[in-house]
């Protein structure tokens, strides 16, 4: 068959796909000789602002990891695996429970080889993953060819061309593979295509000309200060704090004639609070580094011992023992805060709070950093401690502004012990958050969804019973008195308690998604609301649509991809979307990344450039670029029974009002076409 005319329609179909087609990361690859007998091939990629590119060996139930993968190699043999170089960051990815690394801006692979002599010829292809905070790209291949003579000379032997994602110009080609061409499109042979040619035909066109949607933005800092300041008023009302506030301002408005003086005293009092708490939160970083905080903080050990350590603090809060820093050490400060004139002895007395305090705000702090190193981000403690900072300090500035609140102020009692013994019930809870990652990291699997809810389910039962008075501990008065807001607070605790136990039976519970173990943890399940595709596959999907008389709706997707699960966690679950998608729809899913290998290797013709398909996610990825003008999931998109669009494509956005409308306007133009 001809080509030309369907060429000229590729290249007018690839001017308008691109749009929707994601290209951004471009790699290029060379072979550099080490000494005699060694060399390597690198891998060096430039990537686009807000995207990242996976990096090696991040394990099974994550993103797609960097492989090097050879199918012709003689004359050489490999050293070792594929490693990454440059500057690497680490995250701990809420979704999938697990530490990710990954680069920005640029990405470096390296893989070993030893020339045995003579010629040596060298091809394969490196796979990658990539993501933004949106999108997710199909398991991406660049493609090498490289070829020489070994003669243990410095010189650089090959370069290998420019290779941009999946259009590079030297494609490695399968041992037994055909090319067809079918709706416009090249399909392989040997890839079934249902009832008819029509299905895989390119729907661009009429895709574009009905728009696409938007995504949300990330407030992350925002949330990282809310976090810490909240975490300071927390600590601000424990004993170690609060009845400080009065002695130290009342200390600074005497201490000087003059009461404007003493009010800029106070003033300077608080500014050495926060200089003190961003000092630590720098100082860590700097210390440890932002990645290695990071990977500190999801490895499986450091999670136990930090999981004992607030098990410890909880005892302590509960009235077991105190746990106090060495008193020369306060002491010290004090005395040399007493000699020092100036500036330099408030910023001592700020400093001597810090370390009175420390049986109180250590296990807040403790937790705090962990929680915002997670982020990667370098300056992420330090906007968590100004936020903390900024609640501790505020108390002491506001009433030295208005010496006359002080006498309005609760004075320190029993109340102060219940919001500690409150906060030891908390510690516990997150104590079980810690030993869920360490669990899941060596899949010992002691600590599943129900078991780490049933948990969750008596502590906040035990909190709200405490709340009440019917539980006491060392240090709580014989006051059986219960105070409103005490009553308040005991109801919310007791609520959350009953909210949780759907949850054992296998409800979502959405509230504490982000703390909870995965839901494929779960062994008992009774939830019926949740939405399975009735297919895998789109050929065998397509003819069971046509016989049902019912449209299809198509969902691009991935094992790697987190924006995915968060669609069909916050999404999918709502009754009114999964009773649509359920019953109304023939959904298929087709995941980009399965590895599942085809029955043989096969050669498509894509906008003029030679490529192989080589796995089931090959296949469907192919299919999705040349059909819809995507690469990127999630991407949802609905269809009739001969593979025509009913609306626009939707992507990633958890507005469960405007999946329903997506969802309701394809049924409509469904009915509008029967």
């Amino acid at each position: 068959m001809k080509k030309s005319v369907f060429s000229i329609w590729l290249l007018l179909l690839t001017v308008v796909a691109q749009a929707q087609i994601h290209d951004p990361v471009k790699f290029k690859y060379e072979l550099k000789t080490l000494s005699a007998g060694e060399a390597e091939v690198v891998f060096t990629g430039t990537v686009e602002k807000g995207w990242h590119v996976y990096s090696t060996d991040l394990g099974d139930g994550g993103p797609i990891s960097a492989t090097f993968n050879v199918e012709k190699l003689s004359g050489a043999e490999l050293i070792g695996k594929l490693k990454p170089v440059g500057k690497e960051i680490s995250s701990f990815d809420k979704l999938f429970e697990m530490k990710v690394r990954y680069f920005e801006n640029t990405a470096q692979f390296v893989q070993k080889l030893k020339l045995t002599g003579g010629a040596y010829q060298i091809e394969g292809y490196l796979e990658y993953g990539a993501c933004n905070d949106e999108n997710c790209l199909p398991p991406t291949q660049v493609p090498f060819s490289i070829s020489g003579k070994g003669e243990g000379t410095a010189k650089e032997d090959a370069v290998g061309n420019k290779a941009e994602g999946q259009s590079a110009s030297q494609e490695v080609a399968a041992d037994t593979a055909s090319v067809a061409v079918i709706g416009g499109a090249d399909v392989p042979t040997g890839i079934n295509v249902g009832g008819g040619t029509d299905l895989w035909k390119p729907v661009i066109n009429e895709l574009n000309s009905l728009g696409e949607t938007t995504s949300q933005e990330d407030m992350s800092w925002i949330y990282i200060f809310i976090t810490g300041f909240v975490g300071g008023l927390l600590a601000l009302f424990t004993p170690c704090v609060w009845p400080i506030i009065p002695m130290t301002v009342s200390f600074f408005l005497k201490r000087s004639k003059d009461k404007k003086k003493g009010i800029r005293d106070a003033w300077t009092y608080g500014a050495s609070i926060v200089v003190i708490y961003v000092t630590l939160g720098l100082a860590i970083t700097l210390i440890f580094g932002a990645s290695a905080l990071n990977a500190l903080s999801t490895n499986a050990v450091f999670n136990i011992l930090f999981c004992l350590m607030l098990v410890v603090f909880a005892a302590s809060f509960f009235g077991a023992f105190e746990i106090t820093l060495p008193s020369k050490w306060s002491n010290a400060v004090d005395s040399k805060a007493e000699t020092t004139g100036g500036l330099l002895s408030i910023f001592l007395m700020a400093f001597t709070l810090s370390l009175v305090s420390f049986s109180c705000t250590g296990p807040i702090i403790g937790f705090l950093l962990v929680q915002v190193s997670t982020t990667g981000s370098v300056v992420a403690p330090a906007i968590g401690m100004l936020g903390f900072a900024i609640a501790l300090a505020l108390p002491f500035t506001l009433f030295a502004l208005f010496p006359s609140w002080l006498k309005s102020m609760p004075k320190s009692g029993g109340w102060m012990n219940i919001i500690k013994v409150s906060l030891g019930f908390l510690e516990l809870a997150f104590a079980l958050k810690f030993l869920s990652v360490a669990d899941l990291a060596y899949g010992w699997r002691i600590l599943d969804r129900e078991t780490f809810l049933a948990l969750w389910i008596v502590l906040f039962a035990l909190l709200g019973f405490y709340l009440l008075g019917k539980i006491k501990f060392p240090h709580d008065d014989d006051d059986t008195k219960v105070s409103v807001p005490r009553f308040f607070m005991a109801m919310a605790s007791l609520a959350f308690a009953v909210y949780m136990v759907p949850g054992l039976w296998g409800a979502p519970l959405k509230a504490v998604s982000a703390f909870a173990p995965p839901m494929q943890t779960q062994d008992f399940n009774l939830y019926n609301n949740e939405v399975h595709a009735k297919f895998d596959d789109y050929d065998l999907g397509m003819e069971y649509a046509r016989q049902h008389g019912k449209p299809v709706m198509l969902d691009f997707t991935g094992y790697g991809c987190v924006n995915c699960r968060k669609m069909e966690l916050s999404v999918w679950t709502d009754s009114k979307v999964s009773d649509i998608i359920n019953n109304d729809y023939v959904l298929i899913t087709l995941y980009v990344d399965n590895k599942t290998p085809l029955s043989s290797p096969v050669k498509i013709m894509e906008n003029g450039t030679e490529r192989t398909l080589r796995t089931v996610g090959d296949k469907w990825s192919y299919l999705q670029r040349v059909k819809f003008g995507a690469n990127a999931q999630p991407f949802y998109v609905l269809i009739d029974n001969e593979g025509k669009p009913l609306n626009k494509s939707y992507s990633y956005d958890e507005d469960i009002p405007k999946y329903i409308d997506f969802l309701q306007t394809g049924l409509e133009n469904y009915r509008k076409e029967k």
